[in-house]
């Protein structure tokens, strides 16, 4: 009879165990979590503006190339922000890229703005902290 546990190594088993106390692990479900809440939350703050109003994050240009309605844009920002965050939360190991490549955009967008190169600098470190996300997830997601 074959016994369940041949050609299975007794290290990785505890090895699985012992994972959740590794802080690669707790670094992973930090910015799992923290790349979840934060688009969903800004997300859902396009549409409420109760932190800040985000017309200001767009360029002129880019509200003229909009015929005016670069408010009405910011509710689809929001939509795609809102889905990148339950992304996130259900398939890490893709969406911790799309945040990524979103905070790419946001930054491109940012440096047309004169006085927020500030704020793009911060989202350059949430982009590498996105990218950090989908390798961690490379081992830890499902």
């Amino acid at each position: 009879m074959e016994n369940i546990f041949d050609g299975v190594n007794p290290n990785t088993i505890a090895a699985d165990v012992n994972s959740k106390s590794k802080p690669s692990y707790q670094a992973y479900q930090i910015l799992h979590l923290g790349f979840t809440v934060a688009p969903i939350l800004m997300g859902l703050d396009k549409f409420l503006g109760l932190l800040v109003n985000w017309d200001q994050y767009l360029p002129g240009f880019a509200n003229r190339m909009l015929g005016g309605h670069g408010h009405e844009f910011m509710y689809v920002v929001g939509v795609i922000e809102i889905v990148a965050g339950i992304g996130v939360w259900l398939m890490p190991r893709f969406f911790a890229y799309v945040v990524a490549a979103w905070l790419g955009l946001i930054i491109v967008n940012l440096l047309m703005i004169p006085g927020y190169f500030d704020v793009a600098l911060r989202d350059f470190g949430l982009l590498l902290a996105a990218i950090a996300l989908g390798r961690l997830s490379q081992e830890y997601s499902a």
